[in-house]
């Protein structure tokens, strides 16, 4: 009597990958599409920077929206600045003029940069636009108009203070809805060290040859992490909770309190530097069946070569009517749309 034994798997299993903990820039590089970058500011202006936005981030708010049928809250506190101008023109009511959507709701004019986040912007441009300089360019990028356009102005920023070991952000990659494909975004660090997690989402026809590997970069006071254009269609990030921490102690004084000694912070300070393309202001934004604007989202999972990756159109509204969206989807059409210019336009992918 012969036994019947399950045939054998048509393909092997694929082995799981250990976490990787990426300790210097040159580990950032080779595993990443990131570049790290330590001491980026002068120390005093790092520890300024840092007070002023610790003060700031006493008013900041928990986003709140809702996921299937209840309301969850962000474990940290955010706030949103905009620069004086856009970089591009020099028209100073931009942001004003701008109604800005966020997890499907219309924000607030945001505030504009104070004037030492605007002193700290500067060193940040200046890193940023070396960086970009020995890379390759992908065609969707933002090309400009003329040499000047190529050059990387930040006009926005999304700042985070994470308090304590509980304040977290799980995996996610940043809708593109106004940062448009391919952006490049640049995460300043201050106060205590936190792990920042990526991890790269396995191409559809690769799931079954290889799996994703998580990598752990632990950022230290006064470091910067430049998330090249590929970062946000290839990975997701968080920042996850940690059982302990270092506290922060700071070179310099507060500059309220300078006749005491520093005081230790258990808190990091995190501010995402990005440009707001021109070609996705928020007038340009498709609205949805539910009437709302809705949010732009690589196709992860379908990407190809930088050259013909999709992006799609996506109802976001159930993020505040009780979960509750419509079925609209879309995929982008550049052209069609009349967005541009970018590097394919111009012709232009020269180191």
């Amino acid at each position: 009597m012969s036994v019947l034994r399950q045939p054998p798997s048509s393909t092997r299993s694929v082995p799981r990958l250990l976490p990787l903990t990426l300790t210097n820039p040159s580990m950032v590089a080779q595993h990443t599409p990131c570049t790290m970058h330590l001491s980026i500011l002068p120390p005093e202006l790092a520890c300024k920077l840092f007070y002023a936005m610790l003060d700031l981030s006493q008013s900041w708010k928990r986003n709140k929206w809702w996921l299937f049928d209840r309301v969850v809250e962000s474990p940290h506190r955010t706030s949103f600045y905009a620069r004086k101008t856009d970089g591009v023109e020099s028209d100073k009511s931009w942001q004003e003029a701008a109604q800005y959507w966020y997890n499907g709701r219309q924000t607030d004019p945001p505030d504009i940069f104070p004037d030492v986040m605007e002193e700290a912007c500067l060193y940040v441009e200046n890193m940023v636009n070396r960086e970009m300089q020995k890379r390759l360019r992908l065609p969707l990028e933002w090309a400009g108009k003329g040499s000047e356009g190529q050059i990387w102005r930040a006009n926005v920023a999304a700042s985070n203070c994470y308090e304590g070991t509980k304040d977290s952000v799980g995996f996610h990659s940043d809708h593109l809805t106004y940062l448009g494909p391919y952006p490049t975004i640049a995460s300043l660090s201050l106060g205590t060290t936190r792990i920042f997690r990526l991890r790269e989402v396995v191409p559809s026809e690769e799931i079954h040859s290889r799996r994703a590997q998580t990598l752990n970069i632990p950022l230290p006071h006064n470091s910067l992490v430049i998330m090249h254009a590929s970062t946000q269609e290839k990975f997701k990030h968080s920042v996850p909770p940690q059982s302990t921490l270092d506290l922060f102690r700071p070179l310099f004084p507060h500059h309220s309190r300078l006749e005491c000694s520093s005081e230790p912070s258990n808190c990091r300070i995190n501010i995402t530097f990005r440009f707001y393309r021109p070609d996705f202001r928020p007038q340009s934004i498709p609205r949805c069946n539910c009437g709302i604007p809705t949010i732009l989202r690589p196709d992860m999972k379908n990407r190809h070569d930088g050259r013909t990756d999709k992006y799609w159109w996506t109802c976001y509204a159930g993020a505040q009517k009780e979960g509750k969206g419509c079925s609209f989807w879309r995929v982008m059409d550049m052209k069609a749309e009349g967005r541009g210019p970018t590097i394919s336009d111009v012709g232009s992918n020269e180191r």
